[in-house]
């Protein structure tokens, strides 16, 4: 079996992580653990991996501030693995930067669910440096799905992101969900509809989504608005439908 791709496992609880082994090297990863939290950064660092799981409560650094080293070195998928009493210490990774999550005990079938969701997720293409640059031959700039609106561009085949000329640093998740909402054009999008975004579209559109799932849509879009500089009371861009979920702001409601 081909390779599917390298994944890091921090974790340190030796029966979790003996689990996240088999069920990672079964789905055909190649995969590399670490038992506490500098180890976990050194790893990644050695690695550069695709997926990294980790778990909030390490014996050494907390979590989170494994994940802050994470993302100063790296923009690889982040799954956090938290208990279900966690729930704040979750929405705090969220807010850091992590893809998405997983709550203890987790079933087999749902890691590798999660994890193939997130390698669907188109890769940048690293030609790029500016949305809306004038990529090499005509015939392939028609082919590139730019959005704008207000000044923002979205270069989805680049996966790159632009505000009056300045590249956005955003999250897979925070890049998905904005492309998400601009190509919407205006009609609104539900939590839930949000939450299968994230989720790389693995859910059917009746799927159950919980009221955390739909809290950690809120946290994305707080962590959006605030890269945006956005005034959540006067949006310019991100328009919360309250009750149901969001929504590009028309530019006319913007001045």
């Amino acid at each position: 079996m081909a390779s599917q791709g390298a994944v890091v496992v921090i974790e340190d609880d030796a029966d979790v992580r003996n689990l996240l082994v088999a069920v990672l090297q079964q789905s055909g990863f190649d995969v590399s653990t670490a038992s506490t939290g500098h180890e976990g950064v050194d790893l990644v660092r050695e690695v550069g991996p695709d997926v990294v799981t980790l778990d909030v409560g390490l014996p050494d650094i907390d979590g989170h501030e494994v994940l802050r080293q994470i993302r100063a070195a790296t923009d690889c998928y982040v799954i956090m693995l938290t208990a279900r009493a966690d729930e704040t210490d979750t929405l705090m990774a969220l807010q850091i930067g992590a893809d998405d999550y997983l709550t203890k005990p987790f079933r087999p079938r749902e890691l590798r669910a999660r994890v193939a969701a997130l390698l669907r997720r188109p890769r940048a293409s690293g030609t790029m440096t500016r949305a809306g640059a004038a990529p090499s031959g005509g015939s392939a700039a028609t082919k590139r799905s730019i959005l704008r609106h207000d000044g923002l561009v979205l270069d989805a085949d680049a996966r790159v992101v632009t505000l009056e000329d300045a590249v956005l640093t955003l999250t897979r998740s925070e890049f998905d969900l904005l492309h998400d909402l601009m190509r919407s054009a205006g009609a609104v999008r539900t939590k839930a509809d949000l939450v299968r975004v994230v989720r790389g579209g693995s859910q059917p559109a009746d799927s159950y989504v919980s009221d955390f799932d739909q809290r950690a849509i809120e946290v994305h879009i707080g962590n959006l608005r605030r890269k945006l500089g956005e005034d959540s009371k006067n949006p310019r861009w991100l328009m919360t439908v309250r009750g149901v979920g969001y929504r590009l702001t028309p530019v006319a409601e913007n001045g």
